[in-house]
């Protein structure tokens, strides 16, 4: 084999912005990846669209053991230059969603990937799919990295060696544990991992109910102890889906609650008093239908007074609806699991990791990053945002 500054293990995002930025600084880089395509997450990501950054990203948007780990990596690699790498090596121009989500104005994912793909073909970067890393060693100052491919065995020497796999999520896109089973090999300690971003199922004496109001979507604000989140909520036949709940399951343990106000643009207190004003003649079935589905409503009638016309109701009866639609209480009995979780939570420890470089400080010649390390993004751009940030930092170091 031709001699490599480094090998890097996975194709994803983080792999390829660390090969490209490689590439650029003069340096040549072997990339391994298991698939038969580069990028597959990126090419699923946002429905084949790809939220590539978001323009508000900061450490507060990120669960860690220590989030001010990424000061240093967000202080080499911002959302700017992000932006300004799309626009210059592959003319991509960025489209504001929704809170701040930056997406290709093609809507097309395979453009992101396309930029890496010929940015490592022109500066003489080395991509071999289909090749799958069976272990790592380090002898002396050498990593041999044991790779299957093409149904032989393969045995690739290199000074550095970058992890960059990624985590547990989704098994038919190639994930695997290899990451985390080779920073423990080598001493790292490695938080423990969960699904993230994920929906939530409800089983039990509720289960029929969810399942009832499976398709209905409404904006809500979900929230415990920890967090709160403003988005769209989606009723599915086995729970609740949709951002909303993606984003509040990053924060979610098992065994615990967290609430739902059905209305966060009104309260329902005004409302009924609004209506008594006039007269309140109506029912509260009617109220809520100014808002809600007529499917929501008839589900919610299992606990609330619909019949009654405003003007007849009690204070608790007033006080129980109020509740009722802003503290919306639900317990998951867990979640849809890492095959349809957007990303793993957990991950390699970041205080055995140099935060500037992602260099091992167990290991010398070691780095890690992208979705392996304990750095978990919200939904909506902010994962890619530190991908790339990570594997910038890191071809700054190789």
């Amino acid at each position: 084999m031709p001699k490599f500054d480094a090998i890097i293990v996975g194709a994803g995002a983080c792999g390829l912005m660390c090969a490209a930025q490689a590439g650029l600084l003069g340096k040549r880089v072997l990339v391994l990846e298991r698939n038969a395509k580069p990028g597959a997450k990126i090419l699923i990501s946002g429905g084949g669209r790809c939220n590539y950054t978001n323009l508000h990203t900061s450490i507060e948007n990120f669960v860690s053991e220590n989030p001010s780990f990424l000061h240093a990596a967000f202080s080499q690699w911002s959302v700017d230059d992000t932006i300004q790498f799309f626009e210059s090596f592959g003319r991509i121009r960025g489209v504001e969603k929704t809170l701040g989500q930056l997406f290709p104005q093609s809507n097309k994912a395979k453009d992101i990937v396309e930029v890496f793909v010929r940015l490592m073909a022109e500066t003489g970067q080395v991509l071999q799919l289909n090749s799958l890393v069976k272990s790592i060693r380090k002898e002396s100052e050498a990593f041999f990295v044991e790779v299957e491919a093409d149904g032989r065995q393969q045995t690739i020497q290199s000074t550095k060696v970058v992890l960059a796999s990624g985590g547990l999520p989704v098994h038919k896109l190639g994930a695997s544990d290899f990451a985390l089973r080779t920073a423990k090999q080598f001493g790292h300690r490695v938080v423990r991992t969960a699904p993230a971003l994920v929906p939530l199922t409800i089983t039990g004496k509720d289960a029929d109910w969810y399942a009832a109001l499976s398709g209905n979507s409404l904006f809500a604000r979900v929230w415990n102890e920890r967090i709160s989140f403003e988005e769209n909520m989606l009723f599915t036949h086995w729970g609740l889906s949709g951002p909303a709940i993606l984003q509040i399951s990053s924060y979610w343990r098992a065994g615990e609650k967290f609430f739902v106000d059905l209305l966060p643009t009104h309260r329902m207190d005004a409302l009924i008093k609004e209506e008594r004003q006039f007269g309140g003649k109506r029912t509260v079935s009617q109220v809520l239908q100014d808002h809600f589905s007529r499917k929501l409503v008839d589900a919610l009638g299992s606990f609330l007074p619909l019949s009654l016309k405003i003007a007849s109701l009690s204070k608790a009866d007033a006080k129980l609806i109020h509740d009722s639609i802003h503290s919306f209480t639900v317990k998951p009995a867990g979640d849809k699991g890492y095959d349809k979780a957007e990303v793993m939570s957990g991950g390699v420890a970041t205080d055995e990791i140099n935060a500037k470089t992602m260099e091992s400080k167990l290991v010398s010649g070691l780095y890690f990053g992208g979705e392996a390390m304990d750095v978990t993004g919200w939904l909506g751009g902010y994962n890619f945002q530190w991908a790339w940030a990570s594997g910038y930092a890191i071809a700054q170091a190789i």
